[in-house]
């Protein structure tokens, strides 16, 4: 009998390779000759890193990167080791929180319209340095809303002023924004392949686009708010007159505070959603393709699951070959059944007792192996009775 473990981190308690340790260790009590093989997988959001050198026995690399507001933060990308998918080149993954995250401004300084995504393009140069020339991005929890500016100005873009000179950082100074020379673009960039982990369909402006909706929580007022929208309007008229690409209305491109509609006009990105990205690079197709059954799982099972999160992104690629899929979840909400509709046959919850949250957290290890036994134990009740 062969399970593959495929499950996401669950957040603040595990992270996905200790989750799928735990499952192991629980199936094991009730299936100790079966063969179990690991894939811990990730949506593009927290833990991508760590999934991709878990999956393929990469690197972590720490560095010192430009912060949100322009201060030096300690960040980190990942490097893939032996491709799983077949690819005989070094992945790079990168989570924009590491370098341009809302976490990393404190809330009585968040401030989007001066906030800059330099970090994050300060982390692509690292890797291109470290002969990466394909790269997944995650653009999750970004305190940013400057249009992947800052990101650009790192990699050599000159976005210039009536006058000639750079423009400030942030989202405000997009306003100043006359001209687009990208001549001293890093060369290396066409060489490359970049994959935008992007769930969300947000355009670049408008009532449903980066300002408005992800604006808020990154400390914007209402006046705020129109001013960005209008400055991040401007600013793809401009990409569109000087670049030749027209991002205003893609749907995607307002993720990350618009820095898909960078990748996607200067860098040739492509959005897909965040748990196919992750799932095609640490070869889940194929791990899966001889299963008898796939267990995956994530700190919290929900109705938004069915949105490329990574328990319905695992359903898929089991779908594919007719595996039946289980998840297991910290915790289960009242519309967590919508993912039975996506593949996912039965779902559980490790919670074992009434508890506090901080609780829950403190015991994740052990009630994940619990419910992860209790699952194995009811398998074979059920394969028993059946004969």
């Amino acid at each position: 009998m062969k399970i593959v473990i495929a499950p996401d981190s669950f957040k603040e308690s595990l992270s996905a390779l200790e989750a799928a340790t735990e499952i192991e260790a629980g199936f094991r009590e009730i299936y100790p000759d079966a063969e179990f093989v690991k894939v811990p997988v990730a949506d593009g959001g927290e833990g991508t890193v760590d999934a991709m050198i878990a999956a393929t026995g990469g690197r972590r690399v720490a560095l010192t990167a430009t912060g949100p507001l322009g201060q030096p933060v300690e960040a980190f990308y990942g490097l893939s080791g032996a491709a799983a998918d077949g690819a005989d080149t070094t992945i790079a993954v990168i989570e924009m929180a590491a370098a341009s995250g809302l976490e990393l401004v404190p809330v009585s300084q968040r401030d989007p319209l001066v906030t800059t995504s330099r970090g994050t393009g300060e982390l692509i140069l690292a890797a291109l340095d470290a002969g990466a020339r394909r790269f997944i991005l995650g653009v999750g929890g970004s305190a940013t809303n400057d249009g992947g500016a800052g990101m650009l100005q790192a990699l050599g873009v000159a976005l210039l002023d009536v006058d000639g000179a750079q423009i400030a950082p942030g989202g405000a100074a997009l306003a100043r924004l006359d001209r687009i020379d990208t001549a001293r673009l890093d060369p290396r960039i066409r060489d490359c392949v970049f994959e935008v982990a992007c769930d969300v369909s947000n355009p670049l402006t408008g009532p449903r686009g980066a300002s408005a909706v992800f604006g808020p929580q990154k400390g914007a007022t209402p006046a705020m708010i129109v001013q960005l929208d209008a400055n991040l309007a401007a600013y793809a008229r401009l990409i569109a007159r000087d670049v030749g690409h027209d991002v205003a209305a893609i749907p995607g491109a307002g993720a990350g505070g618009g820095i898909a509609a960078a990748m996607l006009a200067f860098l040739g990105g492509r959005l897909r959603p965040g748990s196919e990205i992750v799932a095609d690079a640490v070869g889940l197709d194929g791990a899966v393709r001889d299963a008898d059954l796939v267990v995956t799982g994530e700190g919290r099972i929900d109705g938004q699951s069915v949105n490329g999160k990574t328990p319905v992104g695992v359903a898929r690629v089991a779908a594919r070959h007719g595996k039946p899929v289980i998840a297991i979840g910290g915790c289960l909400a009242a519309d967590a059944a919508a993912v039975h509709e996506h593949g996912i046959a039965a779902t559980f919850s490790t919670v074992r007792k009434a508890c506090t949250v901080s609780e829950a957290l403190q015991d994740a290890a052990f009630n994940l192996r619990s419910a992860a036994r209790n699952v194995a134990a009811v398998l074979r009740l059920g394969a028993s009775l059946g004969k």
